[in-house]
């Protein structure tokens, strides 16, 4: 069982790029900056001229938790498992898992990069894992 991602007009081109397995941010026509989460208007000069950017997918771990009770039970059997914050070498930053290594190997200002794991045949969900390691 997998846990699919709610989709909104709003998020539907993040989760669509995400299904081609490609990372991508919000930019703003009016003055040129990319965030995330994805939002109606620029949270820097409020203009509603937005489009989607390629995301690089290398970033390091802003921080961390390690979940060690299941919060649903498509995700029981992966307990303990890494919820991060992951600045992305672009600026924003970005809430996902970290793959691919031992709970106790995440640190603060781990470098990491996107994978994307396959939920669906049309849902991938980005994922980090160190920079590193072969995770993909």
């Amino acid at each position: 069982m997998a846990i699919i991602p709610g989709m909104t007009e709003l998020t539907r081109p993040y989760w669509a790029a995400a299904g081609e397995h490609r990372l991508v941010t919000q930019h703003c026509r009016g003055c040129d900056r990319i965030w995330h989460p994805p939002l109606p208007r620029c949270p820097h000069c409020h203009a509603t001229e937005l489009d989607w950017r390629p995301a690089g997918g290398e970033g390091t771990v802003y921080s961390y938790t390690v979940v060690e009770h299941a919060t649903h039970v498509a995700v029981a059997d992966q307990v303990p498992y890494v919820v991060a914050i992951v600045e992305l070498a672009e600026g924003p930053r970005i809430v996902a898992n970290i793959r691919g290594c031992a709970p106790a190997d995440v640190s603060v200002g781990m470098p990491v990069r996107v994978v994307f794991e396959q939920v669906t045949d049309d849902v991938a969900i980005p994922q980090f894992v160190p920079a590193e390691g072969d995770g993909g």
